[in-house]
């Protein structure tokens, strides 16, 4: 049968809700003749970058291609712009989750096999889908498989006669409007169905000597424990706190300054603090106990450098914003599960702080610039059963008035 090697289409596509956060890909392969689907491949992936998603979700679509035929050629189509470049030799691939992934993808087909064309988004529908019920089905605790696809139920349901789907439109129509009330009058975007979330009230500590300075206080510095205007701010915070009557437990950062917040507050709340290192705060380097003035004397190419990309580390080996994202999305997901449906109080940093804001809102890094952070103030987040968030309460000081 030579001459007559098959032609696939491989469409795929990956998803991060908080880039990076809870993650998954889909990919599906279509014979290039008929159209038909050959093969659809998912998988939720646990906390990464949507970039890496994107890559995940091209290998397995390969993978799946070359089980059905290694001798065919290959046309893959993806929205992703960045894929698409880096795979077809014209942008160079500088990140370190991603070169690995985009090395294996070009081996699974030798070289001149497969060619990448850039497609709408609303053109990926079917590998997007397939990425979505993957996520979805992380965020239940469960894994992915063709029986759950949606598809699958949508062919189902077509079996049903003319009247019944009338029937059923009209009665999905009258639920969606309940639904749209319910998460109007909530508090949250999600529906009442998905249950209690799990909700994170986010304190930074109170003042260090530094603070007023505005001096960078990382996790490589002095550790410097509250001045006596800090402990008052963690009194106040703590009384406040009280009269609410909502916080189950409290967690805090492994540096001096939240540890002794945390301790004032738990102290009135009548609580334990558990310590969880994921929360301390970014790692300046050389950068510590320097105002920004400084820096900027000192380092002026480094802060630069900094403010321009997330990916840059401060002079002296300290902790990207983008190292830093990674380490909070982790810890989130591991608090989030141990804390379902109750409140907790997460006594922490500015940077932290920031990035479970940042990250709920699926905002980009340099929003991370756009946040003014009060000392001891609140903010909270509550997070949902399909893996949403729902910002509540930012920067909120009044206790302190």
């Amino acid at each position: 049968m030579t001459g007559s090697a098959r032609e696939f289409v491989v469409e795929a596509d990956g998803g991060s809700r908080g880039n990076p956060g809870p993650a998954g890909y889909g990919a599906v392969v279509l014979d290039a003749a008929t159209g038909e689907t050959l093969r659809e491949a998912a998988e939720y992936l646990g906390v990464v970058t949507n970039n890496v998603a994107e890559y995940r979700g091209l290998l397995a679509g390969l993978r799946a291609a070359r089980e059905l035929d290694p001798d065919a050629t290959v046309r893959v189509r993806m929205d992703s712009k960045l894929v698409v470049e880096q795979m077809s030799g014209r942008w160079k691939i500088k990140h370190p989750d991603m070169k690995p992934l985009a090395t294996e993808a070009a081996r699974v087909f030798p070289p001149g096999r497969v060619t990448y064309e850039w497609i709408p988004r609303a053109d990926n529908k079917h590998a997007d889908r397939l990425a979505n019920e993957a996520m979805d089905a992380g965020a239940r605790g469960e894994q992915w498989s063709p029986a759950t696809s949606t598809a699958e139920l949508d062919a189902a349901a077509a079996t049903a006669t003319a009247a019944t789907a009338t029937a059923e439109a009209g009665t999905r129509a009258a639920d969606a409007d309940v639904r749209a009330a319910k998460a109007v009058a909530s508090s949250g975007w999600g529906p009442a169905d998905m249950g209690a979330p799990a909700t994170f009230v986010l304190l930074r500590h109170g003042e260090t000597p530094l603070t007023p300075q505005k001096r960078f206080s990382g996790s490589g510095g002095t550790d410097p424990s509250l001045s006596p205007v800090g402990r008052e701010q963690a009194e106040r915070v703590a009384e406040s706190l009280a009269r609410r009557g909502t916080i189950e437990a409290v967690v805090a950062s492994p540096l001096a300054r939240t540890r002794e917040t945390a301790g004032i507050v738990a102290a009135r709340l009548g609580l334990e603090v558990t310590v969880d290192e994921g929360l301390r705060e970014t790692d300046f380097g050389a950068w510590e106990g320097l105002t920004f003035g400084e820096v900027r004397e000192r380092y002026p190419a480094d802060l630069d450098a900094w403010l321009a990309s997330p990916d840059a580390e401060p002079t002296g080996g300290g902790e990207s914003f983008a190292a830093t994202a990674t380490r909070i999305a982790a810890t989130r997901d591991k608090l989030v599960a141990a804390y379902a449906g109750r409140t907790v109080l997460l006594v922490s940093h500015v940077t932290p702080i920031k990035t479970f804001l940042r990250l709920a809102l699926g905002a980009p890094p340099e929003s991370l610039f756009r946040m003014e952070l009060s000392a001891a103030s609140l903010s909270a987040v509550a997070y949902y059963a399909d893996g949403g968030a729902s910002v509540r309460l930012f920067n909120e000081t009044s206790h302190l008035r």
